[in-house]
């Protein structure tokens, strides 16, 4: 087949002047794309490089390819994942991945841990602020809590100062998070004492939980150390720790609560689901992003390690799954 290719690399991203610095932390390296091309290659079929979604929206009444893969981003719209499959959607052309709805749906964080509640799956409290003069201080979860956006991904918007201790400390990071991101704030309990954990999920009927993998906590704050390091923040030397072991029982009870979310945000294809761990050992969902980076260093690679597959090999297999479901042998 001939199969598209619908990317955002750092240097599509349409820079504006009052962009937060971290704007393009979601986009990919060129080497992610190699990456896709060269699996691609490995299943017999001929990769088309299209580039972004409004790449995709130029060429679309000439494009001939038979089916496509969609990691573009977009930029500002909490919509903004969805482009590409929608595009792809009225054009008749199949694609792997998730579809527009789920995309859309899980770049809120709120919506979705909404939907983990109804999946039986704990969540940290929260609550959601337009400024920070709606916070009343006598109606929050219990301190810690930790401020984010509420439809960003990649960590965006995320310092050592998003965990909060005191009302004074939360508004102040309220206002900095929607004055910044120019959207809702998302502040939730932080879950301290076990430590950080993501599980990535493949495959349709039935999808499969892999190996879960442990991530690395700043040493002082406890913030996953992934999310203290990502594009736009300044580089600093960080003291880190596990905070945690995963013994087999939580690693089993960890790849149940990925499956549930992912089933219930009827994701397709692959995903990635984020969790943290408390004192008491159990776990709390925090996100899932079913656009996740197959990035030559990034999670999905080192998976592949973990059950002794080159990444070439692994990814192949990845996109062979989604090729089945669409129909393609």
């Amino acid at each position: 087949m001939h199969v598209g290719l619908i990317y955002d690399v750092f240097d599509a991203y349409p820079w504006r002047p009052d962009d937060p610095p971290d704007a393009d932390a979601e986009y990919e390296p060129e080497e992610t794309v190699e990456v896709l091309a060269d699996a691609l290659l490995a299943l017999g079929h001929t990769p088309v490089s299209i580039g972004t979604a409004r790449d995709l929206l130029s060429v679309l009444p000439s494009l001939e390819i038979d089916a496509a893969i969609s990691i573009a981003e977009g930029a500002r719209s909490r919509n903004r994942e969805a482009y590409a499959p929608i595009l792809l959607e009225m054009a008749g052309i199949p694609f792997l991945g998730s579809d527009a709805l789920t995309l859309s749906l899980s770049l809120d964080k709120a919506w979705t841990k909404d939907l983990a509640i109804a999946a039986a799956v704990p969540t940290p409290a929260y609550r959601v602020y337009t400024s920070a003069q709606d916070v009343e201080a006598d109606n929050l979860p219990a301190f810690p809590l930790f401020v984010k956006p509420r439809y960003e991904g990649t960590s965006k918007g995320i310092t050592a100062e998003s965990k909060v201790t005191s009302v004074k400390a939360l508004r102040a990071q309220v206002d900095q998070v929607t004055a910044t991101y120019r959207q809702d704030a998302l502040v939730e309990t932080f879950v301290e004492g076990g430590g950080e954990f993501t599980v990535a999920v493949i495959g349709n009927d039935p999808a499969e939980a892999l190996p879960v993998m442990q991530r690395a906590v700043e040493a002082t704050t406890r913030i996953g150390l992934h999310a203290l390091e990502h594009r736009g923040l300044p580089q600093q030397d960080w003291d880190y720790i596990l905070g945690g072991s995963l013994e087999p029982a939580l690693e089993k009870t960890l790849q149940a609560h990925a499956l549930a979310i992912y089933h219930k945000l009827d994701c397709k294809d692959f995903a990635r689901i984020d969790f943290r761990v408390d004192a008491e050992g159990e776990p709390w969902f925090l996100e899932i992003n079913p656009l996740p980076t197959f990035a030559p260093d990034g999670t999905f690679a080192i998976v592949a390690e973990l059950v002794g597959q080159s990444y070439a090999d692994f990814l192949a297999e990845v996109l062979a799954r989604g090729f089945r479901r669409l129909g393609f042998r």
